[in-house]
């Protein structure tokens, strides 16, 4: 029996976390799983054949412990997603060199902060009225606010307080996240898995579940499925998994908003063939590099 580990957080609370999913389809592949904090010390790294990091949706808060782990975990055995993409696709500024390689991505401003930067001026650069601003690193919709040219100034000035001495990003506000919604599309090992779309609470912009978003599993188009091979056939090394969130501009066209490959919800319990799927990809890419 092989063992393989799961990371997750220390604290569930209001997420909705279906890794278990692929627990069965594991051990009829003679995989036997253990879902472990990511701060756990009790059992050894490298008793396990292969890490995977999952859940670790607090990571974020201790960024620093969090790649200290993965490093011991990745001198004592077989870790995915391997370290150089959880460093690359840490901050969001992976997004440059995806723009760089020819990947159509959402405009961005990069800014060390927002003081001395009034609204209005990052409207005139990104030529629309309505921007939302969030940490370069960061997840969960956590410190994203939506604003508008002619802004309250106190209100932003609340929100440039927030960023304070701390990087952040700057996009056009894509109105289609409301009207439509955000898509999602799965890869494991390179291969299309399935999707899903990501339609936010009435008088909420940001498409997480946790912040009361609906999720539909839906077939996507073959647009939205190109564009999204486009922006994984440019990572290097290749993922066992990715997430790629995607949404429909103004012209009809599809760019990419966030491509995850860190902890990213897989959704494995929108799709009965997902958690089948994920098992073998977990099976053939540890055997591959055994």
């Amino acid at each position: 029996m092989k063992r393989c580990a799961f990371l997750t957080l220390d604290e569930r609370g209001d997420f909705v976390i279906d890794d278990e999913h692929a627990i069965e389809p594991m051990a009829g592949l003679g995989w036997q799983v253990s879902t472990l904090s990511w701060r756990q010390v009790a059992e050894p790294w490298g008793g396990f054949d292969a890490v995977i990091i999952r859940s670790t949706w607090d990571y974020w808060h201790d960024v620093p412990a969090f790649l200290e782990v993965l490093a011991q975990i990745n001198r004592q055995t077989r870790l995915a997603n391997p370290l150089s993409l959880v460093h690359w696709n840490l901050s969001k500024t992976y997004l440059r060199d995806l723009e760089g390689k020819g990947v159509g991505v959402v405009h961005t401003l990069w800014l060390d902060g927002l003081q001395g930067r009034p609204p209005a001026a990052c409207a005139k650069r990104l030529a629309t009225d309505q921007m939302v601003v969030k940490p370069v690193i960061g997840a969960n919709g956590q410190d994203a606010f939506r604003f508008c040219r002619d802004e309250d100034p106190a209100r932003w000035e609340e929100i440039s307080a927030c960023f304070r001495g701390r990087a952040c990003m700057v996009q056009p506000f894509m109105a289609n996240v409301l009207s439509e919604g955000e898509y999602s599309l799965f890869f494991f090992a390179g291969a299309f898995s399935h999707a899903i779309l990501k339609v936010p609470l009435a008088g909420e912009f940001r498409s997480q579940e946790e912040r009361g978003a609906e999720i539909l599993a839906v077939t996507p188009e073959t647009l939205l499925l190109q564009r999204a091979q486009r922006a994984l056939a440019v990572v290097s090394p290749p993922p066992l998994y990715a997430r790629i969130d995607l949404v429909r501009n103004s012209a009809g066209d599809f760019e990419v908003l966030e491509l995850e490959l860190i902890e990213p919800s897989l959704y494995l319990r929108t799709d009965p063939g997902a958690p089948e799927r994920f098992a073998q990809a977990i099976d053939r890419w540890f055997l591959e590099k055994t």
